[in-house]
């Protein structure tokens, strides 16, 4: 048949031919390709020979202890008593005597239960018996003592086991390599990092990502990348190797990271930078390169890690030498990282809340080329938050979001989730239809205050904590510059004692002299209010010192708000070694800066004191008519503040709160 070529003929095999009929002729393999064959893929796997022959040595040895520790020679066992009244008759004609063990000879065939006997052994008793060897020299037995050496039966029987685990290890980390398959511990070097494909949608486009608009912005040229590279590479643009997500916690930094992917419409490798870290050395690195193969297979891909300053710290800073297991990770990802070709379309996107503990040779240009500030929303991007997260819920209509976005200054995404949620919460445990403004208020009380306590206050504490609180108020009242009343409640909740709550009038970023000086005088208006009433101070001035002497200490030594030191900046607080910060002030303030500095937060605090004590003084009858109040009602609205310190007149607008103080336990 024309276009048909046929196979040239193979000689035939030698010798006879089989039962069945000749063989049909046999085609060489091509070279490079294995040989067809109609066998199970298993026969293919060249058999562990090695294994049989540690197997085969093991049972040998075995054999040969078994052989060893059973003489045939010694007899069969007696018991020791039977043995003592033989030789005590003389019937023994020799012993021979190894640790506890002992054989013998008997000078004739005796009788011992149904068999007859001329060698035997048996064993000597835990406690050695005196009378023995004295009852065996006086009737002439002939003793032969060997040392219990054990020799090689026993080193063998203790090695054996070792052995036979050690070859069996042997083979497994050799058995998968013979037949190019994956080593036995790949699962642990392999990188644990989840991959996310855009037909799962589980991913988010930026459509669902409320607020964050300048973020989203500088993300998406990473998106318009990666769907369109041959519009950058025609002007000569890369693609940016890595991004830095930098934000305070809660604040969307891996939903925008998932948002990118679902963009994008690629593969999306997340992983915590902590899943690299494992008990043996260089599982972090080898998880690292597992990953970065992975990602590069997938390309156009992004991987995301998430907290990357777990393994992205700063190296040299603290305990421990370059042989660490998280400085190898770091300097692995490092070198995945430089080894990017400009084909390769591989995008790295980590988060993190701690930018400054960063190695920088991590954040250099070429490695994370971009770093994008995820910033806590301002008012309209909160209403629009409170929106996504209220979507599908039955929210009231005395709810206004835009009024609740005015009451929550300085709450991240997170913190505005959890708002709505227990919102929701309380109106299921009042068993209402719908989320309302009540609902929404004790949630707020609930997240900044915490849940009333049941306490069991003495009439003088509560009087103390009364004073304590119509202190604060006053004081925050009749000083210029503080924010209007919101609430003052002596109910314990949470941590403390009492609260004095204000209103919020919007975000405010700058804050100037004259209102922090207003803000020490309200803190300190609890304590000068119990020492003025009173006598004497308590322990829930405590909470308010404290932050009144961080304030001051900032106004005077980082604000430049000192008339005595002026504008400087002094570094007088040292962070943790271990969270990649200097352990001390290296050429920071000297011991005389630091004093004079000292000097000079006393004199503010002193100065805010005075002043806080003074316009208590002056109102010395409304303090006592606020406390009064207080303890008769035990929490006043604004409207009865305003009632009892100017008299009726309008309330101020805004939703609260800021915690003005507390009283704590």
């Amino acid at each position: 048949m024309k276009g048909v070529t046929q196979p040239p003929q193979q000689p035939p095999p030698k010798g006879p031919p089989p039962a069945d009929g000749p063989r049909p002729p046999e085609t060489p393999p091509e070279s490079g390709k294995p040989e067809p064959s109609d066998k199970p893929d298993k026969l293919l796997v060249p058999p562990p020979r090695r294994l049989w022959l540690i197997v085969m040595l093991a049972f040998a040895v075995t054999i040969g202890l078994y052989l060893s520790s059973s003489d045939e020679n010694a007899g069969p066992e007696i018991d020791y008593t039977a043995f003592y009244s033989h030789a005590e008759k003389g019937e023994v004609e020799k012993v021979r005597l190894e640790g506890r063990r002992l054989e013998g000879v008997f000078r004739t065939e005796q009788t011992i239960g149904e068999r007859k006997l001329k060698a035997f052994r048996t064993r000597l008793p835990q406690l050695e018996d005196e009378d023995l060897l004295p009852m065996l020299r006086k009737q002439g037995v002939v003793v032969q003592v060997r040392e219990e050496t054990g020799g090689l039966t026993s080193v063998i029987s203790l090695m054996l086991p070792w052995l036979l685990l050690g070859g069996f290890g042997w083979w497994l980390l050799n058995k998968n390599r013979s037949v190019g398959g994956t080593p036995p511990f790949g699962p642990m070097m392999t990188s644990p990092a989840k991959r996310f494909e855009v037909q799962e949608k589980v991913l988010v486009t930026f459509d669902d990502v409320a607020g964050a608009a300048n973020a989203k912005r500088d993300l998406m040229e990473i998106v318009e990348f990666l769907k369109e590279p041959e519009r950058f590479e025609h002007m000569g643009g890369k693609l940016p190797k890595g991004v830095l997500l930098a934000g305070a916690p809660g604040t969307g930094k891996t939903l925008l990271a998932r948002a990118v992917a679902g963009e994008a419409g690629v593969p999306f490798f997340s992983i915590t930078a902590s899943e690299f870290i494992e008990l043996f050395v260089g599982v972090g690195a080898a998880r690292v390169r597992s990953l970065f193969q992975a990602a590069k297979k997938a390309a156009p891909a992004i991987i995301f890690i998430d907290e990357i300053d777990a393994v992205g710290r700063s190296r040299g800073t603290g305990l421990g030498g370059g042989h660490d297991e998280r400085e190898q990770t770091l300097n692995q990802l490092l070198a995945e990282m430089d080894g990017f070709s400009g084909r390769d379309q591989v995008v790295v996107m980590a988060a993190t809340n701690r930018p400054d503990v960063l190695d920088p040779a991590l954040l250099r240009p070429g490695r994370f080329d971009r770093r994008v500030v995820v910033e806590l929303p301002e008012c309209a991007a909160r209403e629009a938050i409170l929106e996504v997260h209220a979507r599908g819920r039955p929210i009231g209509p005395d709810v206004s979001l835009a009024e609740l976005a005015k009451a929550t200054p300085g709450y991240s995404g997170a913190d505005l989730a959890n708002l709505v949620n227990e919102a929701a919460l309380h109106a299921i445990r009042r068993k209402g239809g719908l989320i309302t403004a009540e609902d929404f208020a004790e949630a707020l009380d609930k997240i900044q205050l915490g849940d009333p306590r049941e306490l069991h206050l003495s009439p003088a504490e509560v009087e103390r904590i009364a004073v304590h609180e119509a202190g604060h108020a006053l004081v925050a009242q009749l000083v210029d510059k503080n924010t209007p009343l919101r609430r003052v409640s002596i109910i314990p909740r949470g941590m403390a004692l009492g609260v004095t709550q204000q209103s919020t009038l919007g975000d405010k970023h700058l804050h100037t002299r004259s209102e922090l000086t207003a803000k020490l005088r309200l803190l300190l208006g609890g304590y000068a209010a119990e020492k003025l009433v009173l006598g004497e101070v308590s322990s829930g001035a405590e909470s308010d010192l404290q932050r009144a002497s961080d304030l001051a200490h900032r106004m005077v030594a980082q604000m430049g708000m000192s008339d005595l030191l002026g504008p400087i900046h002094l570094e007088t607080r040292s962070e943790h070694p271990f969270l990649g910060a200097r352990l001390a002030t290296d050429g920071g303030a000297s011991d005389a800066s630091l004093h004079e500095a000292e000097q000079e937060v006393r004199r503010v605090l002193a100065e805010a004191f005075d002043d806080a004590t003074e316009v208590l003084e002056r109102n010395r009858a409304t303090l006592d008519l606020l406390v009064a109040a207080l303890l008769e009602h035990e929490t006043l609205d604004a409207d009865q503040l305003q009632a009892l310190l100017t008299g009726p007149g309008p309330t101020p607008s805004g939703e609260r709160m800021t915690t003005g103080s507390s009283a704590s336990a």
